[in-house]
């Protein structure tokens, strides 16, 4: 679930005593659940709020428990070593689009840090009270309602730009749609998110990575995952274009390769190098 977390202050979901907190807007409600390890392939996970069952019935998925590997079987060696070390990597889905497209929204073309910011703002103003014994500052993300009504220079305020506002806005006039994709072949609905004004591969990949648990939404575009990928299994640095064709061979399975690299503790970065530079608006 770790790619769910957008920063260490993310207020929608939070490691406290243990466990994994997360909070949520099922169709049926908002939902606080708080997910723990009863043994080393099994789960105790309690659930508060009028989406709990909900939420429940769909913990499956967000745990992997549905991922479909069984035809990976990586020649490449590095990717192969990877597997050797996590052969039990799943990936989850959490059905909800909107709660992914936002967020990836917000990181478009910025640091990290800014997009947690941003993403920690917004759904604490915005959003309403986590159900249950949730932790502190705890929040249910806001309903597509609430983000087509966000004013632009509350935005602004959140150090968001007028594009990305905008994009935020044209996602959630069409949420009803958007919800639906997730019953779709996971190819489809990434290829639909794409058609939305604003949202381009990347955006589209980090969203279908989350939401419908896509083991082959590669993020090109990425400021750093070319890189990362070309000195792991090259020992250099590439960009996009000989990314995309150097991982071709592994479909339907380019994010899990990637997420195999990272887990395994195999991914080589750049020790220093080109960052985005911080960017505030907000007092502009």
């Amino acid at each position: 679930m770790a790619p769910l977390r957008r920063g260490p202050g993310d207020p929608c979901l939070q490691m406290a005593d243990g466990a994994i907190w997360r909070t949520s807007l099922m169709p049926s409600g908002p939902v606080t659940a708080r997910i723990t390890r009863a043994a080393p392939d099994a789960v105790d996970c309690a659930a508060w709020g009028a989406g709990a069952a909900e939420f429940l019935e769909g913990l499956p998925g967000l745990l992997g428990v549905h991922d479909e590997a069984a035809d990976f079987a990586p020649t490449e060696p590095t990717v192969r070593a990877a597997h050797r070390r996590v052969p039990h990597l799943r990936l989850g889905r959490t059905g909800r689009v909107l709660e992914s497209l936002i967020p990836a929204v917000l990181e478009q073309r910025v640091p990290g840090v800014d997009a947690f910011q941003a993403w920690r703002m917004l759904v604490t103003e915005f959003g309403s009270p986590a159900p249950g014994p949730a932790p502190e500052l705890m929040r249910v993300p806001p309903p597509a309602q609430t983000w087509r009504s966000i004013p632009s220079w509350k935005f602004h305020r959140a150090n968001v730009d007028g594009g990305r506002a905008r994009t935020i806005v044209g996602c959630a006039q069409r949420a009803v749609a958007l919800e639906k994709l997730a019953s779709r072949p996971a190819a489809q609905a990434r290829a639909a998110l794409m058609s939305l004004p604003g949202v381009g591969q990347w955006t589209a990949a980090e969203t279908a990575q989350r939401a419908f648990g896509d083991a082959d939404a590669l993020s090109v575009g990425d400021y750093h995952l070319a890189t990362m990928v070309g000195r792991t299994l090259l020992g250099h640095p590439i960009d996009d274009a000989a990314m995309t064709e150097l991982l071709e061979p592994m479909r339907p399975h380019r994010h899990r390769v990637v997420r195999l690299l990272i887990e395994s503790g195999l991914a080589v970065s750049q020790r220093r190098g080109p960052r985005l530079a911080l960017q505030r608006i907000s007092s502009l």
